[in-house]
């Protein structure tokens, strides 16, 4: 994959992520400035997102850890780097720790 598709790919998940907050109706704000998506919480704990380009990841730091994923071109997603766990997986594990209530966004293949 080169940069410019990574670049595409990463800023198409992050969109992805913001619509599907707004669609589930959690209560998350977020705010995405050049290609870092942070989403805040009422106990002003943070999930931060961010476009790794040198590793060529995307990187998620949460309460729960920080995790480290990498596109998979055949299954058409991200994958954490050490066990292949699916970035929404991931994801609506650390939100449901912040927001101390399940959240399960839908992210499709993002």
């Amino acid at each position: 994959m080169n940069e410019s598709e990574f670049n595409r790919r990463v800023d198409d998940t992050l969109l992805a992520i913001e619509e599907a907050i707004d669609e589930s109706g959690a209560d998350i704000d977020y705010e995405n400035i050049a290609g870092i998506l942070t989403l805040g919480f009422d106990d002003d704990s943070q999930v931060i997102l961010n476009r790794q380009g040198a590793a060529s990841q995307l990187w998620l730091a949460a309460k729960n850890g920080g995790f480290h994923f990498d596109w998979d071109g055949e299954g058409g997603g991200w994958v954490r780097d050490t066990d292949r766990a699916s970035l929404e997986r991931v994801l609506n594990e650390a939100l449901s720790l912040h927001a101390g209530e399940a959240i399960e966004l839908a992210l499709g293949g993002s």
